[in-house]
């Protein structure tokens, strides 16, 4: 009696590799993302009609209806110095700072908050708005 050898069953691939792979794609993202810090207060922002051109950078200062400030961990004048420093001073290539005003702060505030700003060096501050 003649019987056939039986066929090579092919190799496994194994899935480690893979894995590996996975899960150091995701330490390095988790290593190199920024996760923004919450908000010091609740800040409604003002609307407008158009698509708002900028974001809201992890650097903004935040501005209440009442007249508190925060920028980062500064509160007060000091988040103004705090605000003034990290977009770092006049000049050309002077980032812009960026506000979060609440859409109930008044105007004239607003107008003496930029004055003040303007006095430490800021020469350009974006308004961050939310959509219609």
């Amino acid at each position: 009696m003649r019987l056939d050898a039986p066929q090579p069953k092919p190799p496994v691939e194994s899935a480690t590799p893979m894995i590996n792979v996975v899960f150091l794609l995701l330490i390095f993202f988790l290593m190199t993302a920024t996760i923004a810090p919450p908000a010091p207060f609740e800040v409604d922002p003002p609307r407008a009609e158009a698509e708002p051109a900028s974001t809201e950078t992890p650097d903004t200062l935040h501005l209440a209806a009442d007249g508190r400030m925060a920028f980062g961990e500064a509160r007060g004048e000091a988040a103004l110095d705090a605000a003034a420093a990290a977009v770092g001073g006049a000049g050309q290539g002077a980032s812009p700072l960026s506000l979060r005003a609440d859409a109930g702060m008044e105007a004239a505030a607003l107008a003496r908050v930029l004055t003040r700003l303007g006095e430490r060096g800021v020469a350009r501050a974006d308004i961050v708005v939310s959509g219609r």
